[in-house]
């Protein structure tokens, strides 16, 4: 594939979307980038910002199928996998394997923070190895595959906070921030009038190869050494004291627990590379790096009770750590 199909297939994608979706220009480019690069994402904000439509949305846009599971204190990790049902087969008696709603190429997972860490911990397995096991049996899931969960902030009632090992599995976390006054008042516009917009169809229903394509041609981007020991010294200087050495500066170590893991710097680098491409560069520059930085690592660094207790927040730290670490 060549960079410009690339560019040009992106663009459609983007345009289409934000034409349903106003004010989320960044979290859209930033979706789709995640997309291609085969990571899952994480939408954090209050209810009623769109997330569901921007998922939604999404799956329209690239024809591939969608599925959406609604996660509340009863749901059972069974809900979301599927389970062995007993059924009737020309007189004989047999478990069958029923599919549950994990099984589509674009899952919304709506309010996972608002289910017990049991049912949470049952996507694991989807997110890493794209696949299920159920009854000792693997399944394997159809590709793309993609996780876009969406979860209240901590602080409301009724949440349960998301496993560290599950938080790493997510590529990015977006914050979904409330629109500004004229951003609302175009997305009144659009959708208390008697024409409301919907996300049309940009991929045709075969385009699995041209998807395909894409994701290895992101792959394939240049990343030139010094830019890639940037991103190591990145990662490295959000570790806390006793991690690694404990390399990050004091004034930001203090508010750390744990750092970001090897998959932080997996995610900046995959980032960088498709926000390259879809810039129609096929080289990642630093500018690259740091537009998904925050995105890539806000979620993945641990903050300790001191940062708690004078609201320190993790995009703050990652602010002083890209003032310290200097380009080559």
């Amino acid at each position: 594939m060549e960079p410009e199909r690339f560019q040009e297939t992106f663009k459609r994608l983007e345009s289409e979307i934000q034409r349903v979706i106003v004010g989320h220009d960044e979290a859209i480019r930033k979706v789709l980038i995640a997309f291609f690069a085969g990571g899952h994402i994480l939408l954090e904000g209050v209810p009623g910002l769109g997330k569901t439509l921007l998922v939604k949305s999404l799956s329209h846009a690239l024809g591939i199928s969608f599925k959406r599971i609604q996660f509340t204190p009863d749901l059972m990790p069974s809900d979301i996998v599927g389970t062995e049902v007993l059924t009737d087969n020309n007189g004989r008696r047999e478990f069958q394997f029923k599919q549950g709603p994990i099984f589509a190429h674009v899952v919304l997972a709506d309010e996972i923070n608002r289910a017990t860490p049991k049912t949470q911990s049952a996507v694991l397995e989807a997110m890493e190895e794209k696949q299920v096991t159920v009854f000792g049996e693997s399944h394997i899931l159809e590709s793309p595959f993609m996780v876009l969960a969406t979860q209240n902030p901590i602080e409301l009632e009724g949440t349960y906070p998301l496993p560290e090992a599950q938080l790493d599995r997510f590529f990015f976390k977006l914050l979904v921030a409330p629109p500004a006054p004229d951003q609302l008042r175009e997305i009144l516009k659009r959708t208390t009038g008697a024409d409301v917009s919907e996300c049309a169809m940009v991929l045709p229903n075969d385009s699995g190869k041209l998807v395909n394509d894409m994701k290895l041609l992101l792959r394939q981007v240049m990343i030139a050494p010094p830019i890639e020991d940037y991103v190591v010294r990145l990662v490295h200087a959000t570790q806390a004291n006793g991690q690694n050495g404990g390399a990050a500066n004091t004034s930001v170590k203090q508010f750390i627990r744990f750092g970001s893991s090897p998959r932080g710097a997996q995610a900046i680098i995959l980032g960088a590379k498709g926000n390259a491409l879809a810039e129609g560069r096929v080289h990642v520059s630093y500018e690259d790096v740091e537009k998904v930085i925050s995105a890539a690592l806000r979620h993945r660094i641990i903050l300790n009770f001191q940062a708690e207790a004078e609201n320190v927040s993790a995009d703050q730290i990652l602010v002083e750590v890209m003032k310290q670490v200097k380009r080559n």
